[in-house]
């Protein structure tokens, strides 16, 4: 079969297509003939070597989201059969309950081998069933990005009807997010520095939307969407970058789920938030169960995730080059088989 593998970390020049056999189940392990992958920006702080989370050995196999189908079985696999359309979970261990530090060591696409590949090999405990709905490009953009945004809006941000949603940006997580309110009748208020993709923000049904190239002072534009009561809920991916401006936006005892660090460094005084009884948490992704749930809902909904463009598996570069541009709206997809 043919994969990808890290070379010398620092730049795209990492990445090296090779070949290498066709994995062989152990006891309880299924291998999966995988025909889709995604990208997360997380990849890209991987290749250049900026990823501090983890220590990336070398010849790891990169990217965590996938989807394919079930191609061999190992001895004992009660969970799946041969056929059967799946995709790996990110934290492989994570099943359900809180997540432990110990859990992280098997997290996709780094620490260990992730799925950049023709076929993969992981515990039949480490897969989910994908929506009947969705293809394969579709469904493999949801173990990271959507399955963020469901444990930070729903889990984590106990975002409820009626309430009022705020997202930052069009990357993968911040899209789901504003999915994910619309679906459950939230009101969704998204901000983008960008003309062409304030169309497209609406064109999905967000009627608020802040072009802060414009307006750079987006949180006293969601004070004034909201008469003064502010955000019930932010999804936060710029990190420390605007985290004073999400504060800022927040209601009295509302919640900001922190996802991301995308836009610099800056300082914050904390009782900013406690002067709010406000509360803030930092999210990695979700269990097994919590994607479980997301792909309940999402085939109920009959809900489709937002591709911009899809590469083929030779042109993995060309893929990782396009999410750095920064151009995207919706995930990039790399067709594997």
């Amino acid at each position: 079969m043919r994969l990808y593998r890290l070379g010398n970390l620092g730049s795209l020049d990492a990445l090296k297509l090779t070949d290498a056999p066709s994995p062989q189940p152990r006891a309880r392990e299924v291998v999966v003939r995988v025909r889709a992958c995604s990208l997360n920006h997380r990849d890209l702080n991987i290749v250049s070597g900026s990823y501090t989370s983890h220590a990336i050995k070398p010849g790891a196999i990169p990217l965590s989201d996938g989807a394919g189908e079930v191609a061999a079985l190992g001895e004992g696999v009660t969970r799946w059969k041969i056929g059967d359309r799946v995709a790996p979970i990110f934290v492989q261990r994570w099943l359900g309950g809180p997540l432990l530090l110990e859990y992280m060591a098997s997290a996709l696409g780094g620490p260990s081998d992730g799925v950049l590949a023709e076929e993969i090999v992981v515990s039949e405990e480490g897969l989910v069933r994908v929506p009947s709905h969705l293809s394969f490009e579709e469904a493999a953009t949801l173990p990271c990005a959507a399955v963020t945004a469901w444990n930070a809006t729903f889990v984590r941000g106990g975002l409820q009807p009626g309430q009022t949603l705020v997202t930052l940006g069009t990357g993968g997580v911040s899209l789901f997010a504003a999915q994910f309110g619309l679906m459950a009748g939230a009101r969704v208020i998204a901000t983008t520095g960008s003309d062409e993709k304030v169309a497209r923000l609406r064109a999905l049904g967000v009627g608020d939307v802040i072009n802060t190239r414009e307006t750079p002072a987006w949180d006293a534009r969601v004070c004034t969407l909201t008469q003064g009561g502010r955000a019930d809920l932010i999804v936060e991916v710029g990190g420390p970058g605007s985290l004073a401006k999400s504060i800022a936006a927040l209601r009295y005892c509302g919640h900001i789920s922190a996802v991301g660090n995308l836009s610099g460094n800056s300082t914050i005084y904390p009782g900013t938030l406690f002067a709010k009884r406000a509360s803030m948490c930092g999210i990695q992704v979700g269990s097994r169960d919590m994607f479980e749930e997301m792909n309940r809902a999402i085939e109920v909904t009959t809900l489709r995730p937002l591709i911009d463009r899809v590469f083929d598996f030779t042109d993995a570069r060309a893929a990782y080059d396009y999410l750095a541009s920064g151009k995207h709206f919706g995930k990039v997809v790399i067709r594997v088989s």
